[in-house]
């Protein structure tokens, strides 16, 4: 009885042309676009230019200092702040017309840089050209001082070297922020609909009656809802897990570099899948409640907000936080516990401990939630109204 309920629930839920698209075409689109977008971001602008306003009557000695910076297009003007106003150039560089004569003979010489601050791609064009004319400062003082005698070693005593401790720690972090997060979301979007007819789009259509006149024990019918929640749910997130994996293999070089798991691929796959699962299962419970607990389905779906709203702090949270700072907490802490879980299964890392405590405490919350929403149901006073 318990499976003929399931699969009619499951068929009539897919039926939706709602479920439908939540389930499959909304995580196809979110993660298409937050995949190529990352990508171009951690890209850093490989093989971009960026313009740079200068004077008409700019030295070719001034030139000379940008020739080795291929990102760096100069481009003449004869007013280089407005250029930059009118969206010719993302930044400019003014500089008095004896720039080089003052350098030759010691003379203090000033440039200016103008440029928007808030603009990425201006910012990125201001660091790169401040780069080159700290080069160029170096080598003139270097030049002066090997004119005076002077030994090198005596301004540049030592140098620092700052490496991380991966080669793709950028591509990494960004990963660990981005699969939770849509998976989280894909799935809470991808339950809605569904949790919201099945318990509340009954009482709005007034056949929650005549489905608990049947012979069918009240739990069994609670427990067939439930489970075609927990389905929709794995598949939303099953499915967002291989629009991921297929982009980032096929579509992206500096993600698909960064995942890069070695002899651990298959165990970080599976313990993937079995994440989704245990965390769709631990959102169908909250879903069924908002359901049970709102009398339309514009109501559930206004209770079941907020748990969708939720999938997106953990990740501010985590995201500060190392792989070796993470403790007990984070992987007890439901939601919260999927970003670290994850952090940890991008960087190659498989901790059987932080699983066990993840999956357990999600089962163990879960099965709280799902006994609340038992006793609700059991009450007239919740599926009658």
């Amino acid at each position: 009885m318990l499976l003929n309920i399931y699969l009619k629930e499951l068929k009539d839920s897919f039926r939706d042309r709602r479920t439908l698209l939540l389930t499959v075409f909304l995580p196809l689109f979110m993660m298409s676009g937050l995949v190529f977008f990352y990508e171009n971001m951690v890209s850093g602008g490989e093989g971009e230019s960026y313009a740079l306003a200068v004077d008409t009557s700019i030295s070719r000695e001034l030139s000379e200092i940008f020739s080795g910076f291929e990102n760096i297009e100069l481009v003449k003007s004869d007013n280089p702040r407005k250029a930059v106003e009118e969206g010719e150039a993302l930044a400019a560089m003014i500089v008095s017309t004896d720039f080089i004569q003052s350098i030759d003979e010691g003379t203090e010489a000033e440039i200016t840089l103008i440029g928007d601050s808030f603009s990425q791609n201006s910012s990125n064009l201001m660091n790169a050209a401040t780069n080159a004319l700290t080069a160029y400062e170096k080598e003139v003082t270097s030049e002066r001082l090997r004119a005076e005698g002077t030994d090198l070693a005596i301004i540049q005593p030592f140098t620092i070297k700052q490496q991380e401790v991966s080669d793709d720690e950028g591509s990494i972090f960004l990963l660990s922020f981005l699969v939770p997060l849509i998976l989280a979301i894909s799935i809470g979007v991808g339950t809605a609909p569904s949790a919201a007819d099945l318990f509340a789009g009954e009482k709005e259509k007034k056949t929650m009656e005549a489905l608990l006149m049947t012979p069918v024990k009240r739990s069994t019918l609670m427990l067939s809802k439930w489970l075609t929640i927990a389905s929709v749910g794995v598949i939303t997130g099953l499915v967002t897990l291989i629009v991921l994996t297929v982009e980032i293999s096929l579509f992206t070089e500096n993600l698909k570099k960064a995942v890069s798991f070695g002899e651990n691929v298959y165990q970080i796959v599976g313990i993937s899948l079995l994440l989704t699962v245990v965390y769709a299962v631990f959102i169908a419970s909250l879903q069924m409640i908002t359901s049970i607990l709102g009398k339309t389905v514009k109501e559930a779906g206004s209770y079941s907000a907020p748990i969708m709203m939720l999938a997106a702090f953990p990740g501010m949270f985590i995201t500060n936080v190392g792989l070796n700072e993470l403790t007990f907490k984070h992987f007890a802490i439901p939601i919260l516990n999927l970003f670290s879980q994850f952090k940890e299964l991008l960087m190659g890392v498989v901790d059987y401990q932080h699983i066990a405590i993840t999956i357990g405490s999600n089962l163990v919350i879960m099965i709280i939630i799902f006994m609340i929403g038992r006793v609700l149901f059991l009450k007239d006073k919740w599926v009658m109204n």
